[in-house]
């Protein structure tokens, strides 16, 4: 299993347009493509932040459910639409991660 942890750096102004999206169709459409998503966090310190975590059986169905989802036609319509006053998202650091053998749940 490896775990995804997505941080979202989000043009000024911009962050009620993230949320919006996420909560009205990202997480939707995640959901419905089989993209898990492990958690969601906001920055505590009110930055223009967002941070999630995702789980996935491999690397290679990481490449896979990205492919697929960049393609779906909700999601690029979703997207467009959204950003229409202006793209939201600045930046998106990815960092790849397993769980350490000696830790137990």
């Amino acid at each position: 299993m490896i775990y995804e942890l997505r941080i979202y750096t989000i043009h000024p102004g911009r962050i009620d347009a993230i949320r919006k999206r996420f909560s009205d169709h990202t997480l939707g459409i995640f959901a419905r493509l089989g993209m898990e998503v492990c958690d969601f966090w906001e920055d505590l310190e009110e930055q223009p932040k967002l941070y999630y975590t995702m789980k996935y059986e491999s690397m290679e169905e990481r490449t896979r459910q990205w492919e697929v989802f960049s393609q779906d036609k909700e999601w690029n319509e979703v997207k467009q639409k959204s950003e229409e006053d202006g793209k939201i998202v600045a930046s998106v650091e990815q960092i790849f991660m397993k769980r350490a053998e000696y830790f137990v749940l």
